[in-house]
């Protein structure tokens, strides 16, 4: 998170007083670095942090400061479009640097979860930040089973290359589909082009503005909503009844998105990896999101010319895919230990549950003979670890 902050810092410094464009890609550059950090370590630092209970809820407060992000850069960008004198744009980008030193600051006050500690060997410190975010001294039943996740995980030396291992293989190829579909809705279609959109619909540059401001704020509230239920050619002369029945469509549509793809798609990879390929899996869930929202972004514009109205079709069948997917596919993960997700999830879906035979270089063990390898045969003390 520190790292991110620096990167949205520097970035923010580069473009407010960019004398060419090589100055506002190179700062362009940056804060997309920054996002890619940010974006990695985050969820993953609250869905460590949180009690079971409120998990879900807690993760999707991520999401919403996103949504409140975008609603705030609709409004600056809207205020400072009215600017004379052609600075505005300095100031647009110059006030991304409050929301940059808040993240800065809050990471240098946030402390370490109780799983990093631990995986660092620092135990009593684990122990006592454990104590301190569950209010609680009754904490040893948890802080056991995260001794022996770190211990598990310490036998992995290469978390990426196991990520590929047969056992992983359900929550990997969840966390890539999740980002792929988040994108194929077409969300960043709509809210990175609604401008446009609404422009070509013949609302006007101001009206195209003010009508981004409002799907903004309908993604904020509808994600305050998931927080609770989680745990046509250029014309100028469009008629204004359809005007505003498009407006009414899309806030539709960034209010369905924004209680279940935008806010899931982060949380539920960020809370399905085991320990050892928890951040290795979160890194590909950012990598291949950012992937695709780039792809979209850079085809959509060109696909709208080609396909008009059809390009809507298109993102409706990739709904009609994903909604299936999730539906077979997507195991319920509320109320369930990070922990504990392996043997109360995985081993219990209909499908996955043939991915979660033990390995061991390369053969499918049982947990007695893996233990008995490990020079455990007795079973494993964490507390031998004290």
């Amino acid at each position: 998170m520190l790292i991110a902050g620096f990167f949205f810092i520097v970035g923010v410094v580069l473009n407010t007083s960019a004398q060419d464009l090589a100055m506002l890609i190179t700062g362009r550059i940056l804060l997309g670095c920054g996002v890619g950090f940010a974006n990695q370590a985050v969820p993953l630092f609250l869905s460590e942090i949180a009690p079971t209970r409120i998990r879900g809820g807690l993760n999707i407060l991520f999401q919403l400061n996103v949504t409140i992000g975008i609603l705030f850069a609709n409004l600056v960008n809207y205020g400072t479009a009215k600017i004379k004198g052609g600075w505005g744009w300095r100031l647009s980008l110059g006030l991304a640097g409050i929301p940059a030193l808040l993240l800065t600051v809050g990471a240098l006050m946030v402390v370490d979860s109780p799983n990093s500690l631990i995986e660092r060997g620092r135990l009593e410190e684990g122990k006592a930040v454990l104590r301190r975010i569950r209010g609680t001294d009754n904490i040893e039943p948890e802080f056991l089973e995260l001794v022996e996740a770190s211990r598990l995980a310490k036998q992995v030396k290469h978390p990426f290359r196991n990520l590929l291992q047969r056992r992983n293989r359900p929550q990997l190829v969840i966390a890539v589909a999740l980002q792929i579909f988040q994108q194929c809705t077409g969300i960043n279609a709509i809210m990175f082009y609604a401008p446009v959109l609404f422009d070509t619909l013949g609302f006007g540059s101001d009206a195209a503005l003010y009508s981004a401001v409002i799907t903004g704020a309908v993604n904020v509230l509808s994600t305050i909503v998931s927080i609770y239920s989680v745990d046509k050619d250029h014309s100028n002369d469009l008629h204004k009844g359809f005007g505003i029945f498009v407006v009414v469509m899309v806030c539709t549509f960034v209010s369905a998105f924004a209680w279940s793809w935008g806010p899931l798609g982060w949380l539920i990879p960020s809370e399905t990896f085991p320990l050892e390929t928890r951040s290795a899996g979160q890194s590909v869930t950012v990598c291949v999101n950012l992937l695709f929202t780039f792809v979209i972004a850079q085809a959509f514009l060109s696909m709208l010319c080609h396909f008009k109205f059809g390009i809507f079709l298109f993102f409706s069948g990739w709904v009609l895919l994903m909604s299936i997917f999730t539906l077979f596919l997507i195991p319920e993960t509320k109320n369930i230990p990070i922990e504990e997700m392996t043997e109360r999830v995985w081993k219990q879906h209909w499908f996955w549950k043939r991915f979660m035979d033990d390995e061991y270089d390369g053969k499918a063990v049982t947990n007695g003979d893996f233990a008995k390898k490990n020079g455990h045969a007795n079973g494993f003390d964490p507390t031998s670890q004290l």
